[in-house]
């Protein structure tokens, strides 16, 4: 039987095969830990992360719920782009269900000026 990280990892690797960010088009990743939640936006051809967010460094996710956290920075994360310039972006739910936290995190990029 597989593990749910072996599953994640076969999910994952099978999302990785059909997407990737390019100079136009940014990949946009998520990762969740038990307590934080983490978006990086990554250019695939030159193998750099161009903006990232994560709810560790944030006080204001500190005080909030997890559920508030990814609504948080997913606000800062499109912020960020876009004054980095990157108005579109190709999302990538790293293995992870389109579902609560994830799913709040790129609703809250789509509502402060992310393109998907």
């Amino acid at each position: 039987m597989a593990t749910k990280e072996s599953r994640r990892a076969r999910i994952k690797r099978s999302i990785r095969t059909k997407l990737s960010g390019t100079t136009q088009r940014p990949r946009l990743s998520v990762f969740r830990s038990n307590k934080q939640i983490y978006a990086q936006i990554i250019d695939d051809i030159k193998g750099v992360t161009l903006v990232s967010a994560g709810s560790l460094k944030n006080d204001d996710a500190q005080k909030v719920n997890k559920v508030d956290q990814a609504r948080l920075i997913g606000k800062e994360i499109a912020e960020k782009a876009i004054k980095a310039g990157i108005q579109e972006v190709v999302f990538d739910r790293n293995g992870y269900l389109y579902h609560g936290r994830v799913k709040t995190l790129a609703e809250s990029a789509r509502e402060n000026g992310l393109k998907f």
